[in-house]
Formats: structure tokens, C-alpha cells, sequence
């Protein structure tokens, strides 16, 4: 169930105190000065996948600090990655400066000094989450602060497509599934600041090439188990999760993506199929490890264009149109498979 807070029912005046609290209480407590003599509203929306809250913020100008005294006070370890999605921020962290424009995401330690200013109206999701969880060096963390990591190309292409799937699906997602998708992001971010780093060696290109073929090829003999997911598929291979991502990095997809496009394209094989009895939607997405009947509809229509139902009805339909005309005229051109 997402949590919202919102200034907009309140009137100017009440605005700026509201929205420090609902800052400090979705993130961590950080001093908020807003900008705007008539402040905007702001609203946040968040959601929780295991230890990772996925929140999406609007708001208008505005600047952010994290000081001394804060981090004395808090005392917590937290991290937050940020993707813009409207307007641009200033973020300032250990000593570098950078702008993060619209596509752009970069990451912030609570355990050091920050600050942002934001000059317009803006929009991002952010996803903050313990230091704990993202198993990298401190140091090479420390480097990659207030930096601004391009949604666009490389790597970094991947990691921003990947989280920003994960907050739009976030409001739907069961627990167990949940927790699975925010460790795969976390690992893929992991991934990431290792390359940055230079610690990321690849093993040789032919070994590579021949331990995805047989991951795949156990992916595909295990897409019926719910249970499916990197750490497994990893140590079953005898590799760690994050070489795993790295393998699927170089074809431009995820783990999981891999993934859901072969469920789905079995189940869309299965729905044409004329249907045994008990043999409905559900069931067949249920045969293909989609334990969610409203998730693998959105997946579906989102792959396919249109619910599985509609895909079933045309299907049949035009099967049964094809085999009334073989009917009438036998002999006729073979239909390609």
C-alpha cells in the first residue's frame, strides 16, 4: 500500500513546515529551505520492497542540506540513489559538484555532508536504502558521490532502466517478489560502481560466451519455478550474482528481464492453443512461474499490446478461420510454423 504526503491541502503559509517533516520522514532528517515566497505544493509517494523505499517526489524550488549536527543525530547509514525525471538538481558531496539533469541518477551517503539546490519545479524517484545492502568498497563509493551517472549509454543505461522499471511496478509487487527485484537492483548498482572502480575483471571472452549459453539453457528448464531468481541461477553455476548480471549486461537486458520476455512468449505460444478444460488465463500464466495474475497481465499487454484474454480471443478466432478454409480446399500451401 503506497504512502502519500501531501502539502497540497494546506495553505501557503503552512506549506514550508509540513514538507520539511515529510522530507526528514521519508528520507533522513535534513534541513529544508524552500525557495518560493508562495510555496508549490509538494506530495510524495512511497513504496517498500524489503529494506528499499522507492519513493516519487514533486515538489517546487527548493534547497537541501545534510549538516554536522544531523548526521550526529541520526547516526544512521543510509544511501540514496536519485533519477531525475523533471527539472535538473545541484548536488554537492566530497568535495565535487554536479548538475544531474532529466535521465541523469546519482547517489548521496548520509553519513557525509551534502547539499541541493533545485531552482525550478522539479520531479525524481529515489530509492533509499541501508548502506549495508550495497556491497562495495567505501572507497570506491566515496568517489562516485554527487556525480552525475548518464541514463542514456553504458552501464549506467542499464542500472536507470532497470530502477526505473522497478518504482513503476513497485505498488504491485507481492513481498517475496519484491525483496528479489530491489536485491537484483542493488546488485546491478553494485555492478556498476565496480566498473567505475576499475575491481571489475571479466573473464575471457570465449569462457563468457560459453557459461551464458548454459545459463540460459537452465533458465529455460526451470521458467515454470516461481522461485527462479539470480542468486540461485548464480551459485547453481558457480558464479557470483554480480558476474551473472554482468553476462546479460553485454546483451543489453537484464537477468530478469531474460527472464519474464521467455515466460511470456510461452505463455502467448500457450493461449493460442484451443484450451482444456480448467486451462484459463491464470493457469497458464501460473505454468510459466507468474505467480501474480494482475502482474502477468501488465507484463502481457505491456510485451503484447493487449490483455491475454484478447490475445487468446483473436488467436483462436483466427485459427479457427484457417482450418474451416484448409477444410474446403486440402492441398492448399503448408502454413509455416
Amino acid at each position: 500500500m503506497p504512502v502519500v504526503l501531501s502539502t497540497a491541502s494546506l495553505s501557503a503559509a503552512e506549506r514550508g513546515e509540513r514538507w520539511h517533516h515529510a522530507v526528514s520522514r521519508t528520507f533522513i532528517p535534513l534541513d529544508v529551505r524552500l525557495l518560493e515566497d508562495d510555496p508549490s505544493p509538494g506530495s510524495i509517494v512511497s513504496n517498500r520492497l524489503g529494506s528499499l523505499r522507492v519513493s516519487q517526489v514533486e515538489a517546487g524550488p527548493q534547497v537541501v542540506t545534510r549538516s554536522r549536527k544531523l548526521i550526529a543525530r541520526d547516526g544512521k547509514e543510509f544511501l540514496i540513489l536519485t533519477l531525475q525525471r523533471r527539472g535538473s538538481a545541484l548536488k554537492e558531496q566530497d568535495g565535487r559538484e554536479a548538475r544531474i539533469g532529466p535521465g541523469d541518477f546519482s547517489l548521496t551517503d548520509s553519513t557525509r555532508l551534502f547539499r541541493k539546490k533545485v531552482e525550478n519545479a522539479f520531479c525524481f524517484t529515489s530509492f533509499h536504502f541501508p548502506r549495508q545492502d550495497l556491497r562495495v568498497r567505501d572507497a570506491d563509493l566515496r568517489a562516485l558521490t554527487a556525480t552525475a551517472f548518464s541514463g542514456r549509454e553504458g552501464g549506467a543505461a542499464l542500472v536507470a532502466t532497470y530502477f526505473a522499471r522497478l518504482a513503476r511496478e513497485a505498488a504491485h509487487l507481492d513481498a517475496v517478489a519484491g525483496r528479489q527485484y530491489a536485491a537484483t537492483a542493488l546488485d546491478l548498482l553494485a555492478l556498476l560502481i565496480d566498473e567505475r572502480s576499475g575491481r571489475f575483471a571479466p573473464e575471457a571472452q570465449e569462457t563468457a560466451a560459453a557459461t551464458l549459453v548454459r545459463v540460459k539453457d537452465h533458465i529455460l528448464r526451470h521458467l515454470a519455478d516461481p522461485g527462479l531468481a539470480p542468486p540461485a541461477i548464480a551459485a547453481a553455476h558457480f558464479v557470483s550474482v554480480r558476474y551473472l548480471h554482468k553476462l546479460f549486461q553485454s546483451e543489453g537486458v537484464t537477468v530478469g528481464e531474460w527472464i519474464r520476455t521467455q515466460r511470456l512468449e510461452r505463455c502467448r505460444r500457450d493461449l493460442l492453443r484451443s484450451p482444456a478444460p480448467g486451462d484459463g488465463v491464470a493457469a497458464v500464466a501460473r505454468r510459466w512461474g507468474f505467480t501474480s495474475p494482475s502482474h502477468f497481465s501488465r507484463a502481457f499487454r505491456a510485451a503484447y499490446g493487449m490483455a491475454p484474454r484478447e490475445w487468446r480471443i483473436h488467436g483462436l478466432a483466427g485459427e479457427a478461420t484457417t482450418d474451416a478454409a484448409e477444410r474446403e480446399h486440402p492441398g492448399g500451401a503448408a502454413r509455416c510454423p
